[in-house]
């Protein structure tokens, strides 16, 4: 990854690791808790693709699992979050941005409920049954809802700090000079046609020359 995919990533993590831990943890909500951090990695993974997504999965995951109050093996989540960046970043358009509001929505709904069972899972297999306590299916509703309504405020503008963050000077200057390239080739290609066609155009008006001195010739001929 380049360095400022590292910085922006890095910091942008962090910051919402702060902000869910301390501000949206303590909203005790009904169910599960809003996931700032679920939303930030999947912003980065549209733009980044499916290696950087994986990545930053990976690293933001292991950040939360040692950040307190963390009350599960470390880890844990950094697995969830590296498979569900990189699940997120197979889905990164073409250009970097997205057609529709339709596809990121299925995005975040997917993801959401994807880490909730994801992390039941790795939990049910290292002993935690704390899912089944809280009840599993309320658990996916509430963490699907609170995602899909605090994804606007979050993953457009994640999505543009990392786009702009891709526009690199010395990127542009060699794309600058590429496609200067490009257009003198192409000039060369016009002016090659252009001798083509004025050679071609001789070699038309030689054979029509020749044709009428033979018909000349011909006319002598019968005389």
């Amino acid at each position: 990854m380049r360095v400022n995919r590292i910085l922006l990533s890095v910091s942008l993590v962090v910051v919402a690791l702060v902000v869910q831990v301390s501000v949206l943890a303590r909203l005790h909500l009904p169910g599960a808790v809003p996931d700032l951090l679920l939303l930030t990695v999947l912003g980065l993974a549209l733009v980044y693709g499916h290696v950087g997504g994986a990545l930053i999965g990976f690293g933001a995951g292991l950040l939360a699992d040692l950040a307190p109050p963390a009350d599960h093996a470390a880890g844990r989540y950094a697995l969830v979050l590296c498979v569900i960046g990189y699940l997120a970043g197979l889905a990164k358009p073409d250009n970097g941005r997205l057609r529709s509001a339709t596809g990121a929505m299925v995005v975040v709904v997917a993801a959401a409920i994807g880490t909730t069972l994801l992390y039941a899972g790795v939990g049910a297999l290292v002993g935690d049954t704390a899912a089944r306590h809280v009840g599993l299916p309320g658990l996916l509703f509430t963490a699907a809802l609170y995602d899909l309504l605090l994804a606007p405020f979050v993953v457009p503008g994640i999505m543009a700090l990392a786009r702009r963050a891709e526009n690199d000077p010395l990127a542009d200057a060699n794309s600058a000079s590429q496609s200067a390239d490009i257009s003198s080739g192409w000039l060369a290609g016009g002016t090659g046609l252009r001798i083509g066609s004025q050679r071609n155009g001789l070699r038309a008006k030689a054979a029509r020359a020749r044709v009428a001195r033979a018909g000349r010739i011909k006319g002598v001929k019968r005389l």
